[in-house]
């Protein structure tokens, strides 16, 4: 499996962290029961593009429950809980390219990595992955389906795009 995460070492501490978050999300733990059932993100390849925190791991892990096949990377370096991105890996087997305060080579490298097995969907937070993805046009881009954008800043970028007739998919603003 892929992934660049700062120490695997910490995975245990970051499972820890996870669970504890996962019981303050009822919601999302009763819709990651139905998912296990229903799989209804079975075959569907995502990537992410969010803070790497533990609620954020208990989102993705719902997504994978759903069958998904997400990759994830970090959308601000300085939030990454190193950890959290190292559990996510080694217990939950999810991609993950995230390192708290990594450089801005080492950020985008990231951001390249989440998307290298030609995303379906994306999940930005700054829309650096959809901003990634027209930059390079192509058939990756070409088999994204839809996303979502979770900031302010992001939808702002994305409104531009729609504005000049460049943005190839649609965007549902979270």
């Amino acid at each position: 499996m892929e992934y660049d995460v700062k120490d695997m070492g910490l995975a245990q501490t970051g499972k820890t962290k996870i669970e504890w978050a996962g019981r303050f999300m009822p919601v999302l733990a009763e819709i990651r029961k139905r998912f296990e059932k229903q799989q209804p993100l079975k075959g569907v390849r995502m990537s992410c593009c969010l803070h790497v925190t533990s609620e954020t791991a208990n989102l993705v892990k719902t997504l994978k429950a759903g069958g998904a096949q997400v990759r994830l990377c970090a959308s601000n370096p300085l939030s990454t809980q190193d950890e959290v991105a190292a559990s996510l890996a080694k217990d939950d087997g999810i991609p993950v390219f995230a390192i708290k305060g990594e450089d801005r080579d080492q950020y985008f490298r990231h951001i390249e990595q989440a998307l290298s097995h030609g995303p379906m969907i994306t999940t930005d937070d700054g829309a650096d992955l959809i901003s990634t993805l027209h930059k390079e046009k192509g058939k990756r881009l070409e088999a994204v389906l839809g996303g979502t954008e979770e900031t302010t800043t992001g939808v702002i970028r994305l409104r531009s795009m729609e504005k000049d007739g460049v943005l190839a998919f649609p965007v549902i603003a979270v």
